[in-house]
């Protein structure tokens, strides 16, 4: 299987515990884990900050990273979080609708899956009330969008994800369960081999 990761700080691998705020080394980012338990070739496209892209420029942008990626048998999409933490007036209904104009683009050319993330967690980044409330609720959100696309979904919410002291970003035993997660929902609904 050829994978490709379209998300934000946790997709990417960034540490908060490091000192210049370095990604994690391969061996714990969970996409790299994946790979190795499975064989496939998972290409990570995290990027720290990201919100779903809706701007032109933000659009093109990631249609000229999907369509450098070569043939992909899968494109997982895991965003959302950046636009709850920056945006103080949106709940998870917006996000979802925000989410849905940029899959809408994306549906006809690449199977999709999409991950609704970890629930965020009260921590140095996440104090406000309603980020953990609307974040609480995106898996909620996107399960019916993923229906209307006719897309794969996964909500990483149940799944226990450890996350650091800032309430966003997997800690290095939480890279390892997501990968393991993440393992699980792929063979179930792709297939050991391919989708």
């Amino acid at each position: 299987m050829r994978l490709l990761c379209f998300g934000d700080s946790n997709t990417y691998g960034y540490d908060p515990c490091s000192y210049l705020g370095d990604r994690y080394p391969a061996d714990i980012r969970w996409t790299d884990v994946l790979a190795a338990s499975t064989g496939w070739e998972v290409l990570n496209a995290g990027q720290n900050g990201r919100e779903i892209p809706r701007r032109a420029s933000e659009l093109a942008q990631a249609e000229r990273l999907l369509a450098g990626a070569g043939p992909l048998d899968l494109l997982a999409v895991m965003l959302g979080d950046n636009d709850l933490l920056q945006n103080p007036r949106l709940t998870a209904a917006d996000i979802a609708g925000r989410m849905e104009s940029f899959l809408r683009r994306l549906s006809e050319q690449y199977p999709l899956l999409l991950i609704a993330p970890p629930p965020m967690r009260p921590g140095a980044w996440v104090m406000e009330e309603r980020v953990l409330t609307e974040s609480a609720k995106l898996g909620t959100a996107y399960e019916p969008l993923a229906r209307r696309l006719g897309i794969r979904f996964a909500d990483a919410g149940p799944w226990n994800v450890e996350l650091l002291f800032d309430g966003v970003h997997f800690s290095e035993a939480g890279h390892q369960t997501f990968a393991a997660r993440m393992r699980t929902v792929l063979e179930n609904t792709c297939g050991p081999e391919r989708p």
